[in-house]
């Protein structure tokens, strides 16, 4: 008599890939969001395994001053410096210190251009003021690096800066310009490797941790001889020029710009500088504050360029508001996209007012600075307002920080929404770091006005776009403190912030908060607008979406079938709101498994959107990928298959075939054919999508890992080639757990998938500690119903009962079905395959008379959510027909084989896998029940 053959009693939950939501932004108040599913595998961006070589070409990033057209090279302060690379490993570290006006950036700036002559691969400089700053500088460089991840934070893309300059081996410059608080800028220093680290500072408890660089002002004989160089002029007084601005380099500057273009003397010039009437344009207590002359040279020079260059006062008020550390050019044009023509008027007075001294540039030119002393003058000069006073005053103050929310309106609304985002995001940056400098200085001489806070709630959106809620969270949080406090709490503007902030907070997966939010939001929307507004049923959109998010389905299904039933009696019927709700319901749907009503709504949402939008917009493809992996999840993969393969010749036609989403329909185009069986097709359409993603995203952007994996588990389970399989999953777990901790779920998924591996090559020795390990992270990082820990509690499971311990996977297995029936109801796939290895476990204990019922059980629910005919049903039935069998109940077992077989044949063909495993067992049952 022959042993039963078995179609898999006991089925792992995790299978070749999992599906993800991707959000589409929809009409509606602030975000409503569509949700859409993309790709099988989500993975994190990893670190590069090993670091790249010495750059061949030379990186200069961030605002490196330019040389001046007059230059004092201070040669002991910069021997001083060059004394201090020593090359023993550690990373040198010093603090230029100095008051303001001194030249401690043109110092660390001087020996810049001496290590970019020397040709040291890598200069970095980076504004130090806030740690926001530090943090985009950093992330800036990481990409010129080649380092940086798309798709992840700054946060992230710092750190992987500052990890590669600690482990340089080849001289690399950093500058901290303007550096305020020791920690901040500690925290971003390499410890090690060959970097020289500069870090200019007017604070001097940075002298506790670094060696002290001390810059004072010029000695009489470099003031002179900077006003002979810069004036060609070697006549007498230049030594009184100097004694009057008290050697200050920052004041004979301008004193020097100034005698040169007036092409005056110097007694002269000592004569306009102590007759210059200051009290008529600062305050008293203003002016006493700056160093001896100072304020009058800046000024003397301020009000003989206004009077030759009418345009130059209305370009100096802007820059005196904006970021002290530079203002990009782009910024100043309004445009990401300037036109040279359209620019030439503000590119010639940029080039003017640099000839005075009062503005310099970047050394690539593309960034204007204005050296915050003068920068000070300037606003403290808007503020007192010359010939004016009281309300006067105050007014050409608002007048110039209007004028500078204006000009970033104008540069906003050149930076794209949505996903377009990611290929503006210098521009974000930029938009940030200015809107955040206008912000500072609007804050300390009143409230911020509502044209501001409407910026820096675009600039947190931006960031959300960017995957960053790190930077975003902090902005929506103070943009809605600011909101409620000169709003009020019920006003649309702080409603608008409200939901924005809960839209990020529950990206980043504070559920929790975000559902308390919008909570909140919903009941003022509905006190203010009524319950059929169509931002009153934005809002509820969203809430329904942070109820899924938080797997609270029936309260997300109830919401979104309410919404739509709303929005059908409110709205036009083809209107793109209406659309959404039906998507959004569809995917809820979906997601607690009742696709017998999940399917019709997504058939009905590509048909209008095929209609209203046509079938090549970016919402009608959204639809048809969930459609098609609803069809999957059904079992009819047909279905799926000819959904996919009629969206990817058009996702390559409208996007190009090495855009990111024809990449993702690719990928499932492959995984779809792999759950069909045309396994021909599968590897190579796999192996072309990695070698597309390698070649247009690189080796660690996050789809490529994604495809990496996908590629290893078809290694593994179709062609049982475990020696490129294993490698390949290997790889990855490395990378996540150097990347991302021990503790992350991405890091958990792959010690899964490797565990798995492992397990299918025998090696249970290495397979079963890899998921303990998995799951006792899980366990703690994660809610106790949470999809991904109960599926790695059952792939446990399962593998303990495959090793003959069904005493450890009981009580695994009666915890999944449990947490499965409670998050997704009874009827869900998942808990219908729960049930099935519940049963299989008593079974292999011995158990029978607990084991049958729930093999029925799984029968009768799977023949009723997915049909008689799907693969899993099937699977099912042969699973019983063994259970009785077992039990002894050999006829009851033969009547159900063949009833089985018959199906098989029909549906699946007589090669199909199954239909030979059912076969055999019918056979084996035949002579069980007749040996002789």
């Amino acid at each position: 008599m022959s042993a039963s053959a078995s179609a898999g009693n006991n089925e792992a939950v995790q299978g070749l890939g999992e599906s993800i939501r991707m959000e589409a932004k929809a009409s509606g108040d602030g975000r409503v969001y569509q949700a859409g599913r993309d790709q099988f595998i989500f993975n994190l961006p990893p670190l590069p395994a090993v670091l790249p070589a010495a750059p061949i070409r030379q990186i200069v990033e961030g605002d490196v001053p330019r040389r001046p057209r007059a230059f004092q090279e201070r040669a002991g302060l910069l021997a001083r410096l060059h004394e201090r690379v020593d090359g023993h490993g550690a990373a040198v570290i010093d603090a230029i210190t100095g008051t303001p006006g001194v030249g401690k950036s043109l110092l660390a700036a001087s020996y810049a251009w001496s290590c970019q002559r020397a040709g040291w691969p890598v200069i970095a400089w980076i504004t130090a003021e806030s740690e926001d700053q530090i943090v985009t500088g950093l992330a800036a460089l990481a990409r010129r690096l080649e380092v940086a991840v798309p798709e992840e934070d700054a946060f992230a893309s710092a750190v992987r800066a500052r990890d590669w300059l600690a482990a340089a081996d080849h001289p690399v410059l950093l500058v901290f310009d303007n550096a305020t608080a020791v920690e901040q800028v500690r925290r971003w220093c390499p410890g090690t490797g060959a970097a020289r680290v500069l870090i200019t500072t007017r604070n001097r408890a940075f002298h506790t941790l670094y060696e002290e660089i001390g810059v004072g002002v010029f000695t009489p004989e470099q003031a002179v001889a900077f006003l002979h160089q810069r004036t060609r002029l070697t006549g007498p007084g230049a030594e009184e020029v100097a004694d009057e601005l008290g050697c200050l380099p920052l004041a004979v500057g301008q004193a020097g710009a100034y005698i040169d273009r007036r092409r005056m003397d110097y007694p002269a010039y000592v004569r306009l500088l102590r007759g210059y009437p200051l009290d008529r344009y600062l305050p008293s207590q203003a002016h006493d504050e700056y160093p001896h002359g100072t304020a009058a040279a800046i000024l003397l020079s301020v009000d003989h360029v206004e009077q030759a260059m009418p345009a130059a006062r209305e370009m100096l008020d802007l820059l005196a508001v904006l970021s002290e550390a530079g203002v990009p050019r782009m910024v100043l044009y309004g445009t990401i996209n300037p036109d040279p023509a359209a620019t030439e008027g503000v590119d010639r007075l940029l080039v003017d007012l640099a000839d005075t001294s009062l503005i310099s540039f970047s050394e690539d030119g593309a960034t204007v600075l204005m050296h915050r002393l003068t920068s000070r003058v300037l606003r403290e000069r808007a503020r007192h307002h010359a010939g004016g006073s009281g309300a006067e005053a105050g007014s050409h103050l608002a007048k110039v920080l209007e004028r500078a929310v204006n000009l970033l309106h104008r540069f906003n609304g050149q930076i794209p929404d949505g996903a377009a985002t990611w290929a503006a995001r210098a521009a974000v940056d930029m938009l940030v770091e200015q809107t955040s400098a206008l912000y500072t200085v609007m804050c300390s001489w009143g409230d911020p006005s509502e044209e501001l806070l409407s910026l820096r709630a675009w600039c947190g959106t931006y960031l959300e776009n960017l995957s960053d809620p790190g930077r975003a969270i902090p902005l929506h949080e103070q943009t809605l403190a600011d909101r409620e406090r000169l709003l009020g709490g019920d006003h649309l503007h702080t409603l608008a912030s409200r939901d924005n902030l809960a839209n990020v907070c529950r990206a980043a997966g504070d559920v929790t908060r975000a559902v308390s939010l919008h909570e909140r939001n919903l009941g003022a929307f509905q006190r203010v607008l009524g319950g059929d507004h169509p931002r009153t049923l934005g809002c509820r959109n969203n809430l329904a979406y942070a109820y899924q998010g938080a797997r609270d389905l029936v309260r997300a299904i109830q919401l979104f079938e309410q919404n739509l039933a709303d929005r059908q009696r409110v709205l036009r019927a083809d209107h793109p709101d209406i659309l959404t709700s039906r998507n959004n319901l569809a995917l809820a749907y979906a997601d607690a498994g009742d696709l017998d009503q999940a399917i019709p709504l997504y058939e009905r949402a590509l048909a209008d959107q095929e209609r209203v939008l046509g079938g090549d917009h970016p919402d009608t493809l959204t639809s048809r990928n969930n459609l098609a992996l609803a069809y999957a999840d059904a079992g009819d993969l047909d279905q799926a298959i000819t959904l996919f393969e009629q969206a990817l010749p058009i996702y390559q036609r409208t996007l190009g075939e090495d855009h990111p989403d024809a990449l993702n329909c690719q990928n499932n185009l492959a995984l779809t054919y792999y759950a069909a069986g045309y396994l021909d097709q599968v590897i190579p359409l796999l192996e072309r999508t990695l070698a597309d993603r390698e070649r247009v995203l690189g080796d660690e952007h996050p789809d490529t890992l994604q495809s990496r994996g996908n590629l290893a588990s078809a290694y593994r389970d179709m062609e049982k080639d475990f020696g490129r399989a294993i490698p390949l999953l290997e790889r990855t777990l490395a990378d996540r757990e150097r990347v991302l901790g021990d503790e992350h779920p991405h890091t958990s998924s792959s010690r899964v998938s490797l565990a798995t591996a492992y397990r299918a090559v025998g090696d249970v020795g290495r397979a079963i500690p890899l998921m303990e390990q998995a799951l006792a992270a899980e366990s703690r990082m994660l809610d106790e119903d949470h999809p991904a820990l109960l599926t790695t509690r059952n792939n446990l499971a399962y593998m303990y009962l495959e090793v003959g311990d069904p005493a450890q996977a009981i009580p695994l297995y009666e915890q999944v079905m449990a947490g499965f029936e409670r998050t997704l109801g009874v009827n869900h796939p998942q808990t219908l395959t729960c049930r099935n290895n519940l049963a299989d476990a008593y079974q292999t204990a011995g158990d029978p008379t607990r084991a049958i019922p729930l093999f029925d059980q799984a029968r009768t629910g799977r023949k009723r959510v997915l049909g008689g005919d799907h693969p899993f049903t099937l699977n099912s039935c042969n699973n019983l027909a063994n259970a009785y069998r077992a039990a002894g109940d050999v006829g009851q077992a033969i009547a159900l084989y063949e009833e089985t077989l018959a199906v098989c044949e029909r549906v699946l063909g007589a090669d199909h896998p199954l239909t030979k495993i059912v076969a055999d067992n019918v056979l084996a049952a035949r002579e069980q029940a007749n040996p002789d």
